[in-house]
């Protein structure tokens, strides 16, 4: 739907535009209005189109987007001929770009360096030394989770392996999720959020699958499928957060603390070898000789 309408409100304006157009590369895009020599494209508005939208709230959205953009070139038109490029305008924009550019920079060197800086010990030391910190805000669980056909073979099978977390249980609950299993995921080696287990299993087994606790399984099955899903670690809500969980926020943490002393030892560091190279003159000094 919102490719129709984005289609026939760009003939419509393209239309009103035509002559201007043929005067004018694109570049493939696909011209929906012109003011002022600029060009709003239907593939401009398609990527600021909330994908939820459609019908009449699409129509809607595309109709007030292309009166803000028409209405925004207006106004700058109308500034720029009343407010001439002079000296100050344009050491402010300068300025901005300088700041801008400064402030990319000085994020991608924090990320790239600064992070890469952080080792697992020090991350282990916060996290030990500020627990407190770091909670669950949903249970999580270890364990094995198994969806098979209601008319799959080996179903019994799959009932004596998925609750055994044992070496010749796994392999042959995996060589047969190859065959038969409409979805399999193993997860004893990671974490995974109550909330996105709960995503593979039907809608009406939330309240089974909150009781679950360490060392206990649960099949269910509906008019399609078994799900075969089986605990064998799990951590409450507002419980001590593993470390796993913890490492990605710790790291940003120590990175933000960190962040203004390495900025300033980046500064120091780059002033120190333009110094060392002469490149910077100081002529008050000179003129004080």
């Amino acid at each position: 739907m919102k490719q129709t309408w984005i289609w026939i409100i760009g003939v419509a304006l393209a239309l009103t535009c035509d002559a201007c157009s043929h005067e004018h590369d694109h570049k493939g895009k696909t011209p929906l209005v012109e003011v002022a020599g600029e060009f709003l494209y239907r593939e401009d508005l398609q990527a600021v189109t909330p994908p939820q939208l459609t019908g009449a709230d699409s129509v809607l959205f595309a109709e007030h987007y292309i009166r803000n953009w028409v209405e925004d070139v207006l106004l700058y038109e109308r500034a720029e001929d009343n407010i001439p490029a002079d000296d100050k305008v344009k050491k402010l924009v300068e300025n901005y770009r300088r700041a801008l550019i400064m402030h990319i920079y000085q994020e991608e060197l924090v990320n790239q360096r600064l992070a890469a800086e952080i080792g697992e010990q020090e991350v282990e030391s916060y996290y030990n030394e500020h627990k407190d910190l770091f909670r669950t805000e949903e249970p999580l669980l270890k364990g094995l989770f198994i969806k098979v056909p209601l008319q799959a073979q080996g179903v019994a099978n799959v009932r004596q392996w998925y609750k055994r977390n044992t070496r010749e249980a796994i392999e042959q609950i995996e060589k047969y999720s190859l065959r038969h299993a409409a979805d399999y995921v193993y997860f004893y080696d990671h974490w995974m959020a109550l909330t996105e287990v709960e995503t593979k299993l039907p809608a009406d087994t939330k309240k089974n699958l909150a009781r679950l606790t360490a060392g206990k399984g649960m099949e269910v099955k509906d008019t399609a499928y078994h799900y075969f899903l089986y605990v064998e670690e799990h951590i409450g809500k507002d419980e001590q957060l593993p470390i796993d969980f913890a490492r990605a926020d710790i790291k940003e943490i120590l990175t933000n603390l960190k962040r203004v002393e390495f900025i300033s030892r980046t500064k120091e560091d780059l002033y120190r070898r333009a110094s060392d190279n002469n490149r910077i003159n100081y002529y008050y000094l000179k003129q004080d000789e």
